[in-house]
């Protein structure tokens, strides 16, 4: 080394550094520098092109990196990544890129911000296609998002389940005791619903399930309102900040429904047709009272409605 020539010495430097440089353009990966006091691109790889369809030309200073963000994004990213670079801290930033053909792609720049004197110099970095990686991201959180709806959901009649219907009645609970606000609830239940199966077999039975509850929930009701199906043939309607005058209302206009339907009930006790008894708990709770207080007392009255000959509402009041 010491016999080679100062020309020599170049002539190794420039070659390592094409060789370096040919390594860098041979990925996917683009790279990227920017002088930090002039704003300017020094350098960018010549696969954004690729990429974007702008050429390596038309990247002359960050403001054309800006300019491409897509609008959503491009405040956010923009400050995001200035202020890291003002405070010398290495960062990623994920953001929609625009193409020259006007459509969108998603990058990720991973920036390393070079320094001398506590100042900011330089920045260097790449830009990677997460595209696809951003679309597997999205299709994972819309079947996650599914999975957690079908967990909250009756899996025969479509309706919310026992389960979603546990946590609304304690949050609901614990709201009304804050608020000192009503909470009512309807405990239904299908008249004769074994006999019904025994008559006319399961899966007309899971029919039968199908159209009732399809009936009530298409009866309007608040958005913070609840229907669901508590299990077999018992169904129950939570109703916040309601009192029991219109409880009563909702409770008839479910029992009218179920006649209207007219399904065919030759084994009921009770009618020609498929009816259903309904029980009405209402109450302001006390910090002192539990959830399950609301349940019981809506039970009981639907106890009494099947005791004094069913098709029928009761309530405690």
């Amino acid at each position: 080394m010491d016999d080679m020539t100062q020309h020599e010495i170049r002539l190794a430097v420039a070659d390592e550094d094409a060789t370096y440089k040919a390594l860098l353009e041979s990925t996917k990966a683009i790279p990227w520098k920017i002088d930090w006091e002039t704003k300017k691109f020094s350098y960018i790889g010549p696969q954004i092109e690729a990429l974007l369809g702008w050429t390596q030309e038309s990247w002359l200073t960050a403001n054309d990196w800006i300019e491409r963000i897509h609008t959503d994004d491009r405040e956010r990213t923009a400050n995001f990544c200035i202020s890291q670079s003002i405070d010398g801290v290495d960062h990623e930033a994920d953001y929609r890129a625009l193409k020259k053909n006007g459509t969108f792609v998603w990058i990720r720049d991973v920036v390393h911000v070079i320094r001398k004197n506590g100042e900011t110099t330089e920045l260097v970095g790449f830009m990677f296609d997460i595209s696809e990686r951003k679309k597997m991201e999205d299709e994972l959180l819309s079947l996650n998002k599914k999975l957690e709806a079908l967990a909250l959901q009756d899996g025969l009649t479509g309706v919310a389940n026992r389960r979603l219907f546990d946590q609304n009645l304690k949050s609901e609970w614990f709201r009304s005791v804050r608020d000192c606000q009503p909470l009512s609830l309807i405990v239904i239940d299908i008249d004769y619903f074994k006999q019904y199966n025994d008559r006319y077999g399961h899966i007309q039975g899971d029919e039968c399930l199908i159209r009732i509850a399809h009936a009530l929930n298409n009866i309007p009701l608040r958005s913070t309102d609840l229907f669901a199906r508590y299990g077999g043939e018992e169904f129950v309607l939570l109703l916040p900040k309601t009192e029991l005058a219109p409880t009563l209302e909702i409770a008839e206009k479910f029992r009218t429904a179920i006649i209207n339907l007219a399904i065919p009930h030759e084994a009921s006790g009770v009618s020609d047709r498929v009816t259903i008894s309904l029980g009405i708990a209402s109450v302001t709770p006390s910090a002192d009272s539990e959830p399950s207080s609301l349940l019981a007392e809506a039970d009981r009255m639907l106890y009494q409605a099947k005791e004094m000959g069913r098709n029928r509402v009761a309530s405690s009041k």
